[in-house]
């Protein structure tokens, strides 16, 4: 009996320190659980994108400033290069004549004219020299000049590269958890990059018209952040390509958009097509397309599209 208890007494321990699989297993989310974390990715990744495509403008700027000081390095260095050969001759011609084989034949020469033509060329030789090494110099001083800002510029764009880098990481973390998330709930649509899109019959006009005439011609191609087409749009590329057919010149991120809207911002109870809408923040950005309608290009897993003014919910506009 007392053995059968000690192993009655260590099976109950077993089971005891055993892992209830079933009860630590976390529970599969519910669908509107599902919905509302997709909801919180999406705001949070137009936040992301905003800060990504920003970072990528400066690394643009960046490397075309530093495109353009290095080109003038090379051809300064080009300058001095050419320069350097001109002094080398005439330090060639100098110990060749030993500085004019000294003074001695200037005058010890019986023929007085040939003693003025050699005081001439000297006078030219002395000058040539001095114009040439001062060139030489200036030319020089001028290269590490150049040289200097280009070291600087590629240091600059050197860090802007790396932000880059860093919030492309963070970008792509959360497409990946988006995709996750909308494969979960048989949502995820990845679009036609060569989608032909949908002809514009709406009541816009003049630069307005051209603008949605392009966006429609995007519906159907899928959201890729930093996206500008032609396969693929994030919000503000979008807007921004649509606008540029439109005659109209707007900067890359929707919060940038809005700040260039300072002055042309208009009631959202008075929207014409073509201005420019937001919801929730400055994240994201659409066109008003008129009769209750914005084309846009939603979030991770979608395409561009056209979706009711009533379920966008636009808070602000702008009218460019």
């Amino acid at each position: 009996m007392r053995g059968r208890a000690s192993v009655a007494a260590g099976l109950a321990a077993a089971v005891i320190l055993l892992p209830v699989v079933g009860a630590q297993a976390d529970p599969k989310p519910t669908l509107a659980e599902a919905q509302a974390k997709l909801k919180k990715l999406n705001k949070q990744m137009d936040e992301i994108v905003d800060d990504y495509n920003g970072a990528n403008e400066k690394w643009k700027k960046a490397k075309k400033q530093y495109d353009k000081v290095n080109t003038a390095f090379k051809k300064q260095d080009l300058q001095v290069q050419a320069l350097r050969a001109g002094v080398v001759g005439v330090a060639v011609t100098n110990y060749q004549t030993g500085d004019f084989r000294t003074l001695s034949g200037l005058f010890t020469a019986d023929d007085p004219d040939m003693m003025l033509n050699r005081m001439t060329l000297m006078d030219q030789l002395a000058a040539g020299r001095t114009q040439s090494l001062t060139e030489f110099e200036v030319a020089i001083k001028g290269l590490r000049t150049q040289r200097e800002a280009k070291k600087k510029t590629y240091e600059d764009a050197a860090k802007v590269k790396d932000e880059l880098v860093k919030k492309k990481k963070k970008a792509d973390r959360m497409v990946a958890e988006q995709v996750k998330l909308l494969r979960e709930l048989g949502a995820y649509n990845p679009g036609n990059t060569n989608s032909t899109g949908q002809i514009y019959t709406g009541p816009a006009s003049g630069n307005a018209l051209a603008a949605l005439e392009f966006a429609y011609a995007q519906i159907g191609k899928p959201y890729r952040y930093g996206g500008t087409g032609p396969g693929s749009w994030d919000c503000s590329g979008l807007v921004q390509a649509a606008w540029r057919k439109g005659g109209v010149s707007l900067p890359r991120t929707s919060y940038e958009m809005w700040a260039w809207g300072a002055n042309r911002r208009v009631s959202v109870n008075a929207l014409e097509p073509g201005d420019l809408v937001w919801h929730s923040g400055f994240g994201h950005v659409g066109i008003y397309a008129g009769n209750g309608k914005v084309v846009h290009s939603p979030q991770t897993g979608d395409v561009v599209k056209v979706t009711p003014v009533g379920e966008y919910n636009p808070d602000k506009a702008v009218r460019p």
